[in-house]
């Protein structure tokens, strides 16, 4: 009798161990956010090409970007915290690679359409030295196309009772194609970004 009660308790957790090792894409996505990144690097996923406008007020796409690797954060100016982790993480990407000739190409986005202006991305863009050319600063110039450009990014921010929002932050990197092709911590160092860029433009 224990005989079988082990056998059948065997099966069970053999069977139990395969589907967890389908279903974690062989342990390597616990999380769903894991499980995405892993999609994603597998497959690199399009996004739109979304109209923009920087801190400028020059209108681009990036699309625009096609043939060179380019690292894109999402962002709203009023943001106390993981905004400010995001954009000094950037900062410190766009000096560590200010002496070379082959840079990855920085754009951060705002997510709140209804009060960044392109003054406030402007004032946001002097506070982090971004400089417009290497570095853009932008919004979406139509606020109907926000959502479709978050979804294909996978970013959530919901509005808070405080006029901020609550949402998520990561290192987004675009292969050469202009395909969404890893996520990165927002801590990320800049060496890893650097690295990963250039492995995904090869």
């Amino acid at each position: 009798m224990w005989r079988r009660t082990a056998a059948a308790s065997l099966v069970v957790c053999t069977a139990g161990s395969v589907t967890v090792w389908k279903g974690t894409d062989g342990l390597r996505a616990l999380t769903s956010e894991q499980a995405r990144r892993v999609a994603i690097a597998r497959n690199p996923r399009a996004v739109p090409a979304t109209m923009l406008e920087d801190q400028s007020g020059r209108a681009f796409t990036l699309a625009d970007y096609r043939g060179r690797p380019v690292v894109v954060e999402f962002i709203y100016t009023r943001c106390q915290a993981l905004c400010t982790q995001l954009s000094a993480g950037m900062q410190r990407l766009d000096r560590a690679q200010r002496a070379s000739n082959d840079r990855v190409q920085l754009v951060s986005i705002s997510f709140d359409a209804t009060n960044d202006s392109v003054a406030d991305l402007r004032e946001y863009a002097a506070r982090y030295e971004a400089d417009g050319a290497t570095w853009r600063l932008a919004r979406v110039r139509d606020e109907r196309d926000l959502s479709p450009l978050l979804s294909a990014f996978g970013i959530v921010a919901i509005p808070d009772r405080y006029g901020g929002f609550q949402h998520n932050a990561a290192v987004h990197v675009l292969n050469a194609e202009g395909r969404l092709a890893r996520v990165l911590d927002a801590d990320a160092p800049p060496a890893t970004i650097v690295r990963v860029a250039a492995t995904v433009s090869r």
